[in-house]
């Protein structure tokens, strides 16, 4: 009967199978270095994926800053919250996190009705108030949920709040003796004693 190698072909005589060299087919052999070109090829390819991930990674710190990178840290914000009666709180205010501001070194508005006789129509004095002496005694912080907060601003330096304040800080944290009552513009602020 007739050998048949692996092709099921027949065998040679024998028995013996011939055995073929190896065929180069054009590749790299493995005593070859690789060419300047494709090392220059490679290192500008991994350059160029470092400097993708390199602005990938600023873009998203930006966009994760977004607004709050526009908070001027030299200066006081007005801070509106979105409140029924429309609180609006000044101070130095900061991110905490994504969910949260912090505020610092807080004032706010507050306006009393005087009648100083039955006779008249009562009058509004509106001033500027230190947090921190109300009856509950908060400390001069607070963490603003940043979904109740309507709008903020950079307030001026030469802006009638920023005034109050620098002035009532240059009384020693005392109000002055001599507080405008004028419905237009907020006197300095004081301790609150009412609360």
């Amino acid at each position: 009967m007739e050998q048949l190698n692996r092709m099921n072909r027949p065998a040679p005589a024998g028995g013996q199978v011939p055995v073929q060299a190896p065929v180069n087919h054009g590749g790299a052999s493995k005593n070859k270095k690789p060419k300047v070109g494709t090392i220059a090829k490679i290192a500008a390819v991994a350059a160029v994926v470092v400097l993708l991930i390199a602005l990938v990674f600023v873009f998203v710190i930006k966009s994760t800053q977004g607004i709050s990178a526009e908070i001027n840290k030299d200066k006081y914000q007005a801070v509106f919250l979105n409140s029924a009666d429309g609180q609006v709180y000044f101070g130095k205010l900061s991110e905490l996190n994504g969910d949260y501001y912090k505020l610092n070194d807080i004032y706010y508005v507050r306006v009393e009705q005087v009648q100083p006789n039955p006779n008249e129509q009562p009058t509004q004095n509106i001033s500027l108030a230190k947090l921190g002496n109300e009856i509950h005694g908060p400390e001069d912080v607070m963490y603003i949920r940043k979904e109740h907060v309507m709008f903020w601003e950079n307030l001026k330096d030469d802006g009638q709040v920023v005034t109050a304040i620098t002035e009532y800080k240059k009384n020693g944290g005392n109000p002055s003796q001599t507080q405008n009552q004028n419905q237009n513009q907020p006197q300095q602020p004081q301790q609150d004693t009412n609360n």
